[in-house]
């Protein structure tokens, strides 16, 4: 088949390269426009683009999928099925009726459940102890085309956005080449989504990233994992300046020891904080204005001290 594809970030790439190196005919990725990045604001262009110029595959870089500009442009191309993965944009009704194949999305979750944005760092702060992929039929909803093929895999008690992601991606160009596959011998079996057990994983925003330390200890913990290694979740010290945390293990289960929020010890290289429930081990951090570092360097540097009380929520998204 000819196949467009269409994608932007690193869990695109999983799939595009999968795409390539088993031999699929790839007339051309659709990928975002480059944006500036670091201090310098360099125009970085997306890894799926870098990736597709090695491969000598023609890019594409539109402002919008609408209008006569975009249609011309898949008029020449012809593409059979269009593959999306983690693209950023919705796409209209005639792209998506255009490929007699239709369009093809990878979603990093088991669908109806985290439908949107951000399903894979929802479902760690959630504490699923799994997800998956779930290759779907787009249509013009958000996530609600039918479902095609879905794979499991399991999240780890010390698994983190970063760690999910990767096997996430692997496993979306598996289960990707397995649709296809069917697709090709004419037996893809489509399943209508069962809206009633849709659930939503919004983008994520700053107010998300606020650690609640009145939550539990292991409700904390999945927070800081599910947003390292970014955007990272924050609390504040009780100077004011921020502190980021790029990960943490829960140290007690439960009980309660202290207000929310006390530092009740640095042993050991890292900063036990109590919860509402149980208490958490800060192991590594990012200080405001600093790089990151093991909590025991924070320490050292006489940072943070037993009894200080990290910040309250009241000031914390300021």
């Amino acid at each position: 088949m000819r196949i467009l594809f269409m994608g932007t970030p690193d869990f695109a790439l999983f799939s595009l390269r999968a795409l390539v190196e088993s031999g699929e005919e790839i007339v051309g990725v659709v990928t975002q426009p480059d944006k500036p990045k670091g201090r310098g604001y360099t125009l970085t262009p997306p890894p799926v683009k870098v990736y597709a110029l090695e491969q000598d595959i023609p890019v594409y870089q539109p402002a919008t999928l609408r209008g006569e500009e975009f249609a011309a442009l898949l008029e020449t191309i012809a593409p059979e099925l269009i593959v999306v993965v983690a693209y950023g944009k919705i796409l209209p009704a005639n792209v998506l009726e255009y490929p007699k194949h239709g369009c093809v999305n990878v979603h990093g979750s088991l669908l109806p459940e985290y439908r949107g944005a951000a399903p894979m760092q929802r479902a760690i702060i959630d504490g699923k102890p799994e997800t998956g992929i779930t290759t779907m039929m787009m249509d013009v909803g958000l996530d609600t085309g039918d479902m095609l093929m879905a794979d499991r895999i399991a999240i780890g008690q010390d698994d983190n956005f970063e760690t999910v992601h990767d096997k996430l991606g692997a496993c979306g160009a598996q289960t990707l080449l397995r649709t296809l596959a069917a697709i090709k011998d004419g037996t893809l079996i489509r399943i209508k989504q069962d809206d009633s057990l849709a659930t939503y994983a919004a983008k994520i925003e700053k107010s998300d990233c606020v650690i609640d330390f009145s939550a539990s200890a292991q409700q904390v913990h999945d927070r800081i994992r599910g947003l390292s290694p970014i955007p990272l979740a924050f609390t504040r010290t009780p100077d004011g300046k921020m502190l980021k945390v790029t990960a943490s293990s829960v140290c007690k289960e439960s009980g309660a020891f202290a207000p929310v929020g006390t530092v009740l010890s640095l042993s050991g290289g890292v900063i036990e904080v109590a919860c509402g429930d149980g208490t958490v081990a800060l192991s590594e951090v990012l200080p405001e204005g600093k790089k990151r570092m093991r909590a025991a360097d924070f320490i050292n540097g006489r940072k943070i001290n037993v009894g200080d009380v990290l910040g309250s929520c009241s000031f914390l998204t300021k």
